[in-house]
């Protein structure tokens, strides 16, 4: 995975999980709604920033790891 895939990664759960946010959440609305669109929007950047074929074989192994607890 590309170190800038990873420090945004870092940065966007910090950022989910920090009591300081952009926007404060007692402003009504407004402080959840940035966290509703900088989440997302974040992880939907690092999941374009993986490249596909490591994305298809990180799926493959969990895929992979589900069936074998099943067993």
């Amino acid at each position: 995975m590309p170190l800038v895939a990873k420090i945004l990664a870092g940065f966007v759960v910090a950022y989910a999980l920090s009591p300081i946010d952009l926007i404060p959440d007692f402003i009504p609305i407004l402080g959840q709604l940035d966290d509703l669109i900088i989440v997302p929007l974040g992880i939907f950047i690092v999941m374009k920033m993986i490249p596909e074929d490591l994305r298809k074989e990180l799926q493959e192994k969990i895929t992979e790891e589900e069936q074998e607890k099943k067993v």
